[in-house]
């Protein structure tokens, strides 16, 4: 007889793309891997170290928590690995490394496992351990080393290897041993909003400034970016409306005041906006799903960074408008459904 031939009813959608949570996971860490391996070449043994420690710290606190809530292994999944990777790009280079430690059990700890694991946090895990250490460490977190400096392949920053809870030693001290000239301690973006000297946007790009590991080549990170949104790992609408939202805000305070503001370029291409805008606003489980959502997000994240940047204590505002857009995102997406076909809005 016969055997019958089996019909499977499912629900939509019916056609998929073959991409799964793995795939696009991995994907992203080859995305990020240049920008690490940038970072180690700009920054030496001490970024090298605190990338490792970080990650590896992020790792480990993923699997304690499987184990604590009797969970299956999810470290084959990415997420954790990408969280340490994103986190450790935020940290100065010369951060303390018991301190990245810190920094990734937080952000596994308090950004995901307290809400679930993955698919189920709100906000970004990486800026969560980065707003911690921020609050916890705030001279660690502010402090800064010279890019390309002699002898990085050789020794660590001296902070690097800070036993928990002492003092670092004084970076202006070590800076005069590695030769490097016209060093002021500040980021690009200190120093134009705390003395109105605004960097080369030739430098910006290249990355030959002082700033987060991982922030200081916007070239680099968006072409990085542009293979994800290339692959389709990503919604290349949120990156290009944070942007432009940042764009637009920049510029119509230039227009203003230029003596008192920096240009559009000079803020998409300083701090951490490109990385953000690329790498934690695109966030699948933060972002909104709906069309008209992403744009929304977009443009609230680049509009409260520059917002922030120019009016706020705080000389880089990233991590904040990831975050409140992250918050608001439910709220998003609750207030841009599209109508349903045939059906009538509802009325106000």
């Amino acid at each position: 007889m016969r055997k019958k031939p089996t019909i499977e009813l499912r629900t939509s959608p019916h056609a998929h793309a073959g991409d799964d949570v793995v795939r696009i996971m991995r994907n992203v860490v080859y995305a990020l891997l240049p920008i690490c391996a940038f970072t180690v070449w700009q920054f030496g043994l001490s970024a090298l170290a605190l990338i490792l420690i970080v990650t590896a710290t992020s790792l480990g606190s993923e699997r304690l928590f499987n184990r604590l809530s009797d969970k299956p292994n999810s470290l084959g999944d990415w997420s954790a690995t990408i969280t340490g990777l994103l986190l450790a790009l935020t940290l100065p280079p010369g951060f303390p490394l018991w301190m990245g430690a810190v920094a990734g059990f937080i952000a596994i700890a308090l950004g995901k496992a307290l809400f679930g694991g993955l698919g189920m946090n709100a906000l970004n895990p990486a800026l969560i351990g980065r707003a911690f250490v921020q609050a916890a460490f705030p001279v660690a977190i502010t402090t800064w080393t010279p890019a390309l400096f002699e002898g990085r392949f050789t020794s660590f920053i001296p902070s690097t290897l800070t036993p928990p809870f002492l003092q670092a030693p004084a970076i202006a001290d070590w800076v005069q041993s590695v030769r490097v000239d016209a060093f002021s301690g500040a980021t690009p973006l200190a120093m134009q909003k705390f003395e109105g000297v605004q960097a080369d946007i030739l430098d910006l790009l290249l990355g030959t400034t002082a700033g987060s590991a991982g922030e200081t080549s916007a070239l680099l990170i968006l072409l990085c970016g542009l293979y994800l949104a290339a692959r389709r790992m990503l919604d290349w609408r949120i990156p290009i409306m944070v942007l432009l939202g940042a764009a637009l805000t920049a510029g119509l305070f230039y227009l203003i005041d230029p003596s008192r503001y920096p240009d559009p370029a000079f803020v998409l291409c300083s701090g951490g906006l490109m990385l953000g805008a690329w790498f934690m606003a695109s966030d699948m489980v933060g972002s909104p799903v709906t069309p008209l959502g992403v744009v929304v997000y977009g443009l609230l994240i680049g509009v409260l960074t520059v917002v922030i940047r120019l009016f706020g204590g705080l000389t880089e505002g990233v991590m904040y408008a990831i975050l409140l857009g992250n918050a608001a995102t439910p709220l998003i997406d609750q207030l841009t459904q599209p109508r349903v076909f045939g059906a009538r809005r509802a009325s106000k």
